[in-house]
């Protein structure tokens, strides 16, 4: 399901959990081995607690476990998803070996699909002739409406470039889907790239350059030729990045609201006839459509006709080739990993073909494999488990919203309303999704490739004059990942993230609570953070609140803007205290629910030690547990400019610095590193 992108507060984990009041501290794996499922031996006792508790927490674990070569970070997060990708692994090998499975069957489309991908023979033999038809037509460009026709024409293929485009719920009319447009057209990660003048960021932009000369190298262009094509790319890529909103502009929905109807907007944008261009894309019967970025828009029609045609073909040759290198011989695929694998992220090598070639079945008929996935490993009863810790944890918001100090009773009765109407989706979808009319064949992984993008783009395209269907997933079952969205109102935890380090159905309750009740809570969160509290019960872009509240809560808002604001990455470099208020927001209200939920607990009301450590202590160090990971240079810089998350070690430290209870619970007084004055703590939810 393509959510909308303003829509989506997607954070880096989550899982499944369910009460224990097992104290041994011990759990087993799926080979019965027993482990610890928190571990004093991952602790580094030269750290104090009062200074650093992350590394406190993490640090004899971070020096005994480097990140791969494979990898660009390397922690809890990752190694669950290396151990729930070997059971997919499985999965893909069974399809496959299945010669005589029947046609249209999941184990026929998946075990084709993966089958191709890993012919390695065949794709190497093809080259980048897969792509022939679409270089053709580029080529037969003459003129701008062939531009226009082409660009359009890609869309409804589901790999078009220049703009982003979409079906999604309309913001204020939630139960009617619309056609949106969104901005794009770029091959570096982020608008910034393309004017920041710091060595780091003039090093990308240069390999960028450089990259782009290499993809026309492989093609057949001669250097000259292909160093003209790069600077023809990055002069129309500049001048579409100099008209994009930034990431931090791009978190007020009121601000990406922008409603046309064809006419209004072939004004804003002369050059492109959106009665046309609604033809071509297949799309009767609609008259409007939500612009998230005009002035964008508007800069793309400017160039349809003050760039020339020739600069165009070699810009859409360009996009074409990049967005399809992974599927293509290696010499193209490792072309476009020296830049985005190593120069973007320090990566140092590729991860296994095979891994790489699971997520891209994922992401194409992903919830066939996740109906095999979550046969083999989620059962009835663990969704019930999982349900109830989250009814749990809501009931807990509940209590802590109607006791704030600084919320009107108004107010609050709305939040209450807003919080008691979550959807809970929980594992798999109550409904699959139908590939029937995807065909998939064994022996052509490209085609595969773009039939499966075709494909979303109609099943798409398909939703419009049709009712909301609020019971979709953004996320395939196996995702190991988790979400809220606010037009539906509903908070999504995939199965692939219900499971250890962030619950085990034989921990005691201060680590599932500390684990996966602290991100049940973050996902909570999300539905009153700085962008979903603009969202009403129902899911619409609607104000709720009144004018005094919305002021108190700006102010509480603004202290965790400056909190993170003055954390330091590297040398000179900062979190955005602004780009990632939501996350942040989350991370803090997640983590005092959880804890307020635990305490109800029969350990959490006691002061039982296991392994030296008191309940409150235990849970704190599962949280810890949770955001263990080191990061390379180059990836922490990449995530600083584009990922609405802090850094993992800001992730733990910050929300903890504003709890009194961990500071009772380690002994933080003032002049320790962990410690915060209260009139600096941050205090919302």
């Amino acid at each position: 399901m393509n959510f909308n992108p303003r829509l989506l507060a997607i954070m880096g984990i989550c899982a499944f959990a369910s009460c224990s009041n097992t104290t041994n501290g011990g759990s087993k794996d799926a080979n019965g081995v027993t482990f610890k499922v928190l571990d004093p031996a991952n602790m580094d006792s030269s750290v104090s607690p009062r200074d650093n508790f992350f590394m406190y927490a993490n640090g004899t674990w971070l020096k005994k476990n480097p990140i791969p070569a494979s990898e660009t970070r390397w922690g809890s997060f990752n190694t669950l998803e290396e151990n729930n990708i070997k059971m997919l692994h499985e999965l893909l090998d069974a399809a496959t070996a299945k010669k005589d499975a029947k046609q249209g069957s999941a184990d026929q489309k998946v075990g084709d699909f993966y089958r191709s991908s890993m012919d390695t023979v065949a794709i190497e033999k093809a080259g980048i002739s897969p792509l022939n038809p679409w270089l053709k037509r580029i080529d037969d460009i003459k003129t701008s409406e062939d531009l226009i026709k082409e660009i359009v024409k890609q869309h409804s293929e589901g790999i078009g470039s220049v703009f982003s485009f979409y079906v999604s719920p309309d913001d204020k009319n939630v139960t009617k889907q619309i056609c949106q447009l969104y901005q794009s057209g770029i091959g570096m990660p982020d608008r910034d790239f393309y004017f920041n003048i710091d060595n780091r960021t003039v090093k990308i932009r240069e390999a960028y350059k450089m990259y782009i000369n290499k993809v026309f190298n492989l093609m057949g262009a001669d250097d000259f030729t292909a160093a003209k094509n790069a600077a023809a790319i990055l002069n129309l890529e500049t001048a579409l990045a100099k008209a994009s909103m930034t990431r931090v502009e791009m978190r007020d929905p009121y601000k990406l609201y922008n409603k046309f109807n064809l006419a209004g907007l072939s004004k804003t944008t002369p050059n492109m006839d959106w009665n046309k261009i609604f033809t071509q894309l297949g799309i009767k019967g609609e008259d409007s459509l939500i612009v998230g970025q005009p002035l964008f828009l508007a800069e793309v029609s400017k160039q349809l006709k003050a760039t020339p045609i020739d600069a165009w073909k070699v810009y859409l040759k360009f996009h074409l080739v990049n967005g399809m290198a992974a599927f293509l011989s290696k010499n193209f695929d490792n072309a476009r990993f020296e830049f985005y694998g190593k120069t973007v992220r320090g990566q140092q090598e590729q991860k296994e073909r095979w891994k790489r070639m699971l997520k891209v079945v994922d992401g194409s008929v992903g919830e066939l494999l996740g109906q095999m996935y979550v046969d083999k490993t989620f059962k009835p009863e663990a969704k019930k488990r999982m349900l109830d810790l989250v009814n749990n944890l809501q009931k807990t918001y509940g209590d802590r919203i109607m006791r704030l100090d600084w919320m009107s009773d108004a107010t609050k009765q709305k939040a209450m309303g807003k919080l008691n109407t979550f959807i809970k989706k929980i594992g798999y979808p109550d409904k699959w999704k139908d590939y029937s009319k995807l065909d998939v064949v064994g022996n052509d992984f490209v085609k595969n490739v773009i039939a499966a993008s075709a494909f979303e783009y109609n099943y798409n395209i398909s939703r419009l004059g049709k009712p909301v269907d609020r019971t979709e997933w953004g996320m395939t079952p196996p995702t190991v990942n988790a979400y809220y969205n606010p037009a539906f109102n509903e908070i999504v935890f995939p199965a692939g993230i219900l499971q250890y380090p962030f619950f085990s159905d034989q921990a005691d309750d201060a680590v599932n609570y500390g684990g996966i009740g602290g991100v049940i809570g973050h996902e909570m969160t999300h539905g009153f953070d700085d962008q979903g509290c603009q969202y009403d019960q129902e899911g619409n872009l609607k104000n709720w609140w009144t004018p005094e509240d919305a002021k108190k809560f700006a102010a509480k808002t603004g202290m965790v803007v400056d909190q993170f604001n003055a954390y330091t990455v590297l040398d000179t470099v900062h979190v955005n205290g602004q780009l990632t208020l939501g996350e942040n927001l989350a991370d803090l209200g997640g983590l005092a629910i959880a804890y307020e939920a635990f305490k109800k607990t029969k350990q959490g009301q006691s002061n039982e030690k296991i392994d030296g450590f008191t309940p409150d202590q235990r849970f704190f160090l599962s949280w810890a547990q949770v955001w263990r990971a080191a990061t390379r240079d180059e990836e922490m810089f990449s995530r600083i400019k584009t990922d609405p998350h802090s850094p993992n070690l800001w992730r733990c430290n910050g929300p903890l610095s504003n709890m009194v209870e961990f500071y009772n619970a380690f002994g933080i007084k003032s002049g320790d590193k962990m410690y915060r004055p209260d009139s600096l703590r941050a205090k919302v939810w």
